[in-house]
This record gives structure tokens, C-alpha cells and sequence, in this order.
């Protein structure tokens, strides 16, 4: 079923748990995040963005996204992430999205406020939350880069305040030590930076790029506000590993099924993972 409005957001908020948001880029890997939220029976967010778009196609990837979502008995959201264009936040508005990520990060900070509550504005009216970003996360989407976080682009609390205050945003991505794709060294999140930014603003904060995370770096985010955290190249991985695995014995009978089934079970297995470290478990093990 869709999951409408921001109820499990703060719910997960309130309770130091986070929502996983996964990215999706064809038929199986929505198979496997579906697959996975009816198994541990818990809200996910299947992110069916702008970058997969240009794999997919914007109208087949949406599609496939509203319709494993509506058919399942999950309660499941459908995001659209990273979108940078105002055209396509509304297309996916009217094609029925649950909410959206807004992207300014790139811009001066009165150009993001602009585009952001611009943003806010369309979303309202189709009854969907909207997620912005402030602060340079680097790394590429879609690709493991190696990259390194770099103090002078990390999110500046007091400008967050400002810009949660003047743009209305349900929810606001971070920058605080986090990289999109995997990286040589553990990551380390500046926790200290992250705390003054869950003081300075009311909303739930969100952490991209969590893929290969620490948990004790991942659950000190969760203690300071993020409650919600984006999962894609742990995904990516899984499911070319298992494909490399079956590839010997599938070719020679050009058995596509097999390969298929094989990466949409392995994105189901590492969403399952991801969903139980994004249980925050406080000291003595409770919930």
C-alpha cells in the first residue's frame, strides 16, 4: 500500500529508527526492496529518481515503482531523489509520488531557498512531503567513486535553521563527513556538527550515501536526528555480485531467468540488512 504523508518519518524520529530509502533502477531490484519491506513488515521508501531515470525511462521506472507499491501489502513510499528540475518534481507529483527530494544543493544558498520552497509549494498540493539538501555531498549517485568529504561543504548549522524556516521542507538531507558510494577508509561522521544541526532545526534530518557506514557511525546519526537514510551502492553491489556468481552456469543455456532472479534476491537480502541496522538499539539492547 502507499505510504502517504510524514507520520512514519517522525515516527522514526521519535523513536531513534530510521526510514530506509532505496534506490531502484529496473524491475528487480523494486522486486527485492518490495520483497524485503513485506518481510520484516516495516515502511521503506522505494526511490525511483531522476538519475535512474535515464536507465529506465522516466514514465516505465515511475510506473513500476507506484504500481509494486500499491499492490503490496508493505506500506511503501515512493520518492523521487536528487531531482533538480521543477518539470519533473511535477510529473511524479501527478503520477501520484508520495513525496520528493529537491536537489539545490549545487545552488547559492538563495537560489536552493527559491527552487526549494517553489518545490514545497507544488508538492502541497498533491499531498506529498518534500525533502531538500543543503551542503556538498560528494561522489557520484550512481557509481562507487572513492570520494572524500571535505569540512569546508558540509552543512552549516545556523544556515539550516535559516533555510528549514524559509522554505517549509518536511525534511532536510545533510552534509556532515557522509559520501555517496563506498570509500578505502571507513567514513566518519562529524557527530558534534550533526547534533548542532538536529538542535538548530525542527524537522527530521536525512543521511545520504549510508552504504558500507560504520553502525556505530550510522546509530550515532540516528541519536542525533536522522530519520531517514538513503541505501544505493550496497544495493548495486549485491545484486552484480550475485549476478558474476550465476553468470558460469547461466550462459550456457542463456538462462536470463536465473540471472534475473538471482540479483533481485540478492537486493532483497541487503535491503533486509540495511532495514535491521536502521533499528537504532539503545544500550542493553532495547528498541
Amino acid at each position: 500500500m502507499l505510504l502517504h504523508g510524514t507520520d512514519a518519518l517522525k515516527q522514526a524520529a521519535a523513536a531513534g529508527h530510521a526510514l530506509p530509502g532505496f534506490v531502484v533502477y529496473n524491475l528487480e531490484t523494486v522486486q527485492g526492496i518490495t520483497a524485503a519491506a513485506e518481510e520484516a513488515g516495516r515502511p521503506v521508501l522505494i526511490q525511483a529518481g531522476s538519475s535512474p531515470f535515464k536507465h529506465a525511462g522516466r514514465e516505465a521506472l515511475m510506473r513500476l515503482a507506484l504500481d509494486a507499491a500499491e499492490d503490496s501489502a508493505a506500506r511503501l513510499g515512493v520518492h523521487l531523489d536528487h531531482s533538480r528540475d521543477l518539470d519533473e518534481i511535477t510529473a511524479c507529483l501527478e503520477a501520484g509520488y508520495t513525496s520528493v527530494m529537491v536537489d539545490g544543493s549545487h545552488l547559492p544558498f538563495a537560489e536552493n531557498v527559491a527552487l526549494t520552497k517553489e518545490a514545497v509549494r507544488r508538492a502541497r498540493d498533491h499531498g506529498a512531503w518534500v525533502e531538500a539538501e543543503l551542503g556538498a555531498l560528494p561522489g557520484d549517485e550512481d557509481v562507487s567513486t572513492d570520494a572524500v568529504a571535505k569540512t569546508a561543504t558540509m552543512t552549516d548549522p545556523h544556515q539550516a535553521a535559516e533555510f528549514v524556516a524559509a522554505t517549509g521542507v518536511d525534511a532536510l538531507a545533510v552534509a556532515v563527513g557522509n559520501v555517496h558510494g563506498f570509500t578505502k577508509d571507513p567514513v566518519r561522521l562529524d557527530l558534534d556538527r550533526l547534533a548542532a544541526i538536529h538542535a538548530a532545526v525542527p524537522v527530521p534530518l536525512v543521511l545520504h550515501g549510508a552504504s558500507g557506514l560504520p553502525v556505530e557511525e550510522l546509530h550515532g546519526a540516528l541519536a542525533r536526528g536522522v530519520a531517514k537514510v538513503n541505501v544505493n551502492a550496497e544495493l548495486r553491489r549485491a545484486y552484480l555480485e550475485a549476478v558474476h556468481a550465476i553468470l558460469p552456469a547461466a550462459l550456457p543455456g542463456s538462462d536470463v531467468v536465473s540471472v534475473w532472479a538471482a540479483g533481485r534476491d540478492a537486493v532483497r537480502d541487503a535491503a533486509l540488512e540495511v532495514i535491521g541496522r536502521l533499528i537504532h538499539r539503545a544500550e542493553g539492547g532495547a528498541v
